[in-house]
């Protein structure tokens, strides 16, 4: 499985609640695009239209830019493979208050892209700080642990 973008911010500001699965459907350029890494994920996300989940914000770069079709939009909505069950579930749950989908990476499972995004609640400054202040208290002790051995 082989990771081909990956969204390291949503970590930092959001608390992950449950993860999902959904294929991605994808133009052959853009398969190959996203196969080469050209693909960003980071300020997107996951809304609901019309009863279909779509990808918001993500960008993938043109295969061959001098080749590119005329009307390639690289930040156009992409369409998510969901069963109609996962869809009324997330639907239910983002109508919470404060709840979002967020993606977190796009890989390769077998042949398929998949996406792989959370359902999230937005952290408030002061929870960042925290876990910042845990980190360095973990990394200090670990410091101090390696100078005893």
């Amino acid at each position: 499985m082989a990771v081909f973008s990956e969204n390291r911010k949503a970590y930092h500001d959001y608390e992950i609640l449950e993860t999902f699965e959904a294929g991605l459907v994808l133009t052959g350029p853009e398969v190959k695009s996203t196969k080469g890494g050209r693909m960003s994920i980071a300020g997107s996300y996951v809304t609901f239209h019309n009863g279909e989940a779509y990808l918001i914000g993500a960008s993938i770069s043109p295969y061959q830019p001098k080749n590119q079709p005329a009307d390639y939009d690289p930040a156009r909505s992409r369409k998510l493979l969901l069963h109609k069950e996962e869809i009324a579930s997330l639907l239910g749950k983002i109508q919470q208050k404060g709840l979002t989908l967020v993606p977190i990476k796009v890989y390769n499972k077998g042949r398929r892209i998949k996406l792989e995004f959370a359902l999230a609640r937005g952290k408030k400054q002061y929870d960042r700080r925290a876990d910042i202040a845990k980190k360095e208290a973990k990394r200090k002790i670990g410091r101090a642990l390696r100078k005893e051995i």
